[in-house]
């Protein structure tokens, strides 16, 4: 079965999904998006991401051309054209094809893109043993400069992070923020395990409020174990009994060593454990 992809109000082949090089997405990364999970054909917190994809649109003043519930249908049009069951919907809003310049009155209609495929993004041995992150000498934006809340097209802070991991043999690499404290990994957010207590970065830390990471809160509280939001530094994931990512497409995945330091007994830890199966068994209800 060819791939369709939703351009522009219809449903393409994938062969045939262009956008203008004159998109000021492409030129300028101006435009959000949303990574978003489908699990046996239900789309996971949907209307977390969509809320979460038109704060970011309102936040850099982009009017989305559908409403959130002409958006719902489209990803839901768009999993169903693809008998999608399980794997991972892209959502993409760029500002639109314009001249070329910074000035979005100069810009045509914003252009919504949706495209629902299959994802892997770290192999089944990784989330048995654990990976291993680097602490990237790339900080978080400044919030001063652009909100890392907001999930834009402009992915350069994140990529030269992430290069630093790759270098360096990982997976992933931690970012801190302007104070030096924890705020998150290239693609993840962070969690650390001390003494039973499930702490991690607020989001004034600079990090993107994750979906993923809101849901295993949530799983954590329900099943008695301790939450705190709080500012947090290496030095607390240096000696913390475990550590684990969040995210859509990773999921709850181990960490087990950072910048060449065992964490706790140097394995995924019993509360890890514990929240990934909490988490796999919630998507599938």
């Amino acid at each position: 079965m060819s791939q369709k992809i939703y351009l522009d109000g219809k449903l393409v082949e994938k062969e045939q999904a262009q956008v203008s090089v004159y998109d000021h997405g492409l030129l300028y990364g101006d435009g959000v998006f949303e990574g978003i999970r489908v699990y046996s054909g239900r789309v996971f917190r949907q209307q977390d991401h969509i809320d979460r994809l038109y704060e970011s649109a309102r936040a850099i003043r982009l009017n989305i051309p559908l409403t959130p519930e002409q958006m719902i249908q489209a990803i839901q049009e768009t999993v169903a054209a693809n008998q999608l069951m399980d794997g991972y919907v892209r959502l993409v809003i760029t500002r639109g094809a314009g001249s070329l310049g910074l000035d979005i009155r100069r810009t045509s209609h914003p252009m919504v893109i949706i495209i629902a495929d299959t994802i892997s993004l770290y192999p089944e041995e990784m989330y048995e043993k654990g990976m291993e992150i680097v602490t990237a000498s790339t900080i978080r934006n400044h919030p001063g400069a652009l909100s890392p809340r907001i999930k834009s097209l402009n992915y350069l802070n994140n990529i030269l992070a992430k290069i630093e991991g790759t270098d360096a043999g990982c997976a992933e690499a931690l970012m801190l923020n302007h104070l030096g404290q924890v705020a998150e990994c290239t693609g993840d957010n962070i969690f650390i395990v001390k003494n039973g207590v499930l702490k991690t970065p607020p989001t004034d830390a600079g990090i993107l409020e994750g979906v993923t990471r809101n849901v295993v809160l949530e799983l954590a509280m329900a099943a008695g174990i301790e939450v705190k939001e709080i500012p947090l530094i290496r030095h607390d994931i240096y000696v913390a009994d475990e550590c684990f990512l969040t995210g859509t497409a990773a999921e709850v995945i181990p960490v087990t060593k950072l910048d060449g330091r065992p964490i706790g007994t140097g394995l995924p830890g019993p509360v890890t454990r514990q929240l990934r199966t909490r988490f796999q068994e919630y998507v599938r209800e």
